[in-house]
């Protein structure tokens, strides 16, 4: 029987009879010496599916707290209980303290330039959003073209994704609210400052790419959403549309659509020189695309199939004139570089280089050099080729790290790239074809980085597999005394955790605890089969990986018995709420942030249904009973002691919804898990992450890295 299908409410004796879970706070409802939960309602609802009958009796709290007055209520209880707490804690004003300290730097973004002009951003220390600057020419003198600060009161608008048109007179910029993944688009004009009348709305998952003399540009959209559905409905029927300047946005032309199968996001890009239009096209979060070109002198805008089938993975890196390099996992599961020749009657994709030991991790042209970054060992090394895909060598980086914002043109002659590290923030290099990597920006630091150690070890994981791990400490602190520690994971969507550098990671570390970071499978940080194998069937791997790193942690002593705390986001929040379900005797603490919680319904909201590639169908029965088995809401254990949780999450988050991380904790706070506190911490005007202001940040992270040190006995003075 499908999910969709047979639906049951039953009464409360029922419903606790069936599932075994608590269904009124009032008498289940607990209280330690400094917690006593708000009272949450419940609601009589079971769904029968595949012969299981699933509770859920805080289905009500899915609701849009913007909409329902009862959420709303819940929230605010929730957080004063979760305020008060906090305020008992003596280390948050340290750590406060330390995170002000250690965002004082400039956190910096690799360059773009367009018509002899550089632009990029920059966040220095106290302010809460990045400031587009400009320069004309590489020496000349910067000024600020876009400044969030004005935007909002509260800091939390920011912008979030730009493009200069190709002679650097006019800029599209988007703007994002609240930490929504809805964009509003406007144009610049560069040289004056001046914002155009133009106004686009609703645009999603959009790149920004400008046509040829700036007669317009291309973004993605979806269709303007019911009255207050903004936040949570269903995101389909995504398009490809030109707006041309100066004209309304109701008179901008859907240039590519798929009215026939609404699921699919459609992104463009242009090659450097404005030759063709490139869409690619994704049916979930694979990497899985269908490559569409259109030829942007031809007399109609007509599209041309070039990749069909949705099989592999296929990255534009640039074209000249009709040859177009790609990156792809076509017959690579590590990755290579293609070419083809869109003028030959029946195009075929040449290899360049080949696909080798390590994983491919992102590729740009200077001039007539391609430089490939590759991943080693979750760590980053950079080799650069001929256009022929003649080996030429390898790129000195300072030290044990991670290159990103890969930045070059086929027509130009120089590139950037970045460098970072979990002890050192951003720094941007220029390469020249002629000369090798020089330091373009780098940041004055508010610490010395050689006063921080950064190593890496291999642990065995349930079935014998090797997995990565870096960890992060004090230079001289004895590992094998035992420090409190935080581990973080994610180990999903083909995504590589490498080393970064985070403000509140390094005051956890300045105050003593020890950080680690371990590179489960789900990511990509080994290619296509370290995805595999830690998705759909496999997604307990993912678990195993994590309990076997805080195992190995515990057994060579770096952490002592009571001292693990964990920490993940997102798909990493699933993870900790799954960890702590299946071993919560190994960790003493856990910080689960806007988490997936709800794995039978998380594909029936905003972006949800996307993330059935690596979560599977919930109404498909072995799927079902995959999901079924770790999802967090429907796991939690009753009469068994839980180590002290902190969920936190967002009104504004519409990625995953923040009732998934409320239904958790409702269900967390009613059963009997222990004395130690379950709390949630909800942000206002906040989303999924990005856009947040640092001072929010600050606030937040100091709110939950003292809840963990207080768990784990980490003293911060």
């Amino acid at each position: 029987m499908r999910f969709s299908g047979f639906v049951t409410l039953i009464c409360a004796s029922a419903l606790a009879a069936t599932a075994g879970l608590a269904v009124s706070t009032s008498a289940l409802a607990k209280e330690d010496p400094v917690v006593k939960y708000p009272e949450t309602k419940t609601v009589d609802v079971v769904e029968e599916q595949f012969g299981e009958y699933i509770s859920d009796p805080y289905r009500w709290l899915e609701n849009d707290v913007r909409e329902d007055a009862a959420v709303a209520d819940w929230v605010k209880a929730q957080n004063a209980v979760t305020n008060s707490y906090l305020e008992t804690l003596e280390g948050r004003e340290i750590l406060a303290q330390s995170m002000e300290t250690l965002f004082d730097f400039d956190d910096l973004d690799t360059p773009v330039a367009a018509g002899g002009k550089y632009f990029y951003e920059r966040k220095s220390g106290g302010q809460n959003q990045a400031v587009l600057y400009v320069r004309d020419g590489a020496e000349g003198e910067e000024r600020v073209l876009i400044d969030p600060a004005g935007w909002s009161d509260d800091g939390a608008t920011a912008l979030a994704g730009w493009k200069p048109s190709g002679d650097g007179s006019l800029l599209v910029y988007a703007v994002q609210d609240g930490g929504s993944d809805w964009r509003t688009l406007k144009i610049l004009d560069v040289s004056t400052g001046e914002v155009q009348p133009d106004t686009i709305e609703w645009a999603k998952f959009s790149d920004l790419a400008w046509m040829p003399n700036n007669v317009g540009f291309l973004y993605s959209r979806f269709p303007e959403p019911e009255e207050g559905a903004a936040f949570q409905s269903l995101n389909a029927d995504h398009a490809v549309y030109l707006h041309i300047i100066g004209m309304d946005q109701a008179k901008d032309s859907k240039i590519y659509a798929t009215p026939d199968q609404p699921e699919l996001n459609h992104s463009a890009e242009l090659t450097s020189d404005k030759e063709w239009v490139v869409i690619t096209s994704s049916s979930g979060t694979d990497e899985r695309y269908e490559i569409t070109l259109i030829k942007v002198d031809a007399p109609k805008l007509e599209t041309r199939k070039l990749v069909s089938g949705f099989e592999h993975d296929w990255r534009l890196i640039d074209g000249v004139g009709d040859t177009l390099y790609f990156v792809t996992n076509s017959d690579a599961p590590r990755l290579r570089v293609v070419k083809t020749d869109l003028g030959a009657d029946n195009p075929q994709f040449t290899e360049l280089v080949a696909e080798s030991d390590a994983v491919i991790d992102d590729a740009m042209i200077v001039k007539d050099q391609l430089i490939i970054s590759y991943l080693v060992d979750a760590k980053s090394q950079l080799s650069t080729y001929d256009l022929d895909g003649t080996a030429t060598g390898t790129l000195d980086l300072p030290g044990l790290g991670q290159v990103g914002n890969l930045s070059g043109s086929i027509k130009g002659s120089e590139g950037f790239f970045s460098f970072e590290s979990f002890n050192r923030p951003t720094t941007v290099f220029r390469y020249d074809t002629s000369a090798s990597p020089t330091i373009w920006a780098a940041p004055s630091l508010p610490f010395d980085p050689a006063a921080v150690e950064v190593t890496q070890r291999f642990y065995e994981s349930k079935g014998g597999t090797k997995i990565p791990m870096f960890l992060v400490h004090l230079k001289g602190q004895d590992l094998s005394q035992g420090a409190p520690t935080l581990l973080y994971g994610y180990g999903g969507f083909n995504i590589s955790v490498l080393p970064q550098y985070k403000p509140a990671w390094m005051a956890w570390i300045k105050a003593g605890g020890v950080f680690a970071s371990a590179n489960l499978r789900g990511g990509g940080e080994f290619g296509k089969s370290w995805h595999d194998g830690g998705r759909l069937q496999n997604k307990q791997n993912v678990f195993d990986d994590f309990i076997a790193a805080g195992e190995y942690l515990k057994r060579e002593n770096i952490t002592p018995e009571n001292g693990l705390a964990i920490e993940g986001r997102s798909n990493g929040g699933l993870l900790v709420g799954a960890v702590a379900n299946q071993r919560p005797d190994l960790f003493a603490a856990g910080h689960a942030a806007v988490g997936v919680m709800d794995m039978l319904r998380f594909d029936r909201f905003t972006a949800g249904r996307y993330w059935v590639d690596d979560y599977g169908y919930p109404n498909k029965q072995q799927d079902f009973n995959n999901l079924l088995s770790y999802s967090p809401y429907h796991n939690i254990r009753q009469g068994v002691a839980y180590p002290a949780l902190i969920v936190s999450t967002a009104d504004t988050d519409d990625r995953v919804v923040p009732g998934h991380s409320f239904k958790y904790t409702a269900r967390l706070q009613a059963m009997d898990t222990g004395a130690k506190p379950h709390l949630i911490r909800i942000e206002t005007r906040a989303g999924h992450g990005s856009g947040k202001p640092t001072d929010k940040i600050i606030e937040e992270y100091s709110d939950i890295y003292a809840f963990l040190a207080q768990a784990i006995g980490l003293e911060l003075d």
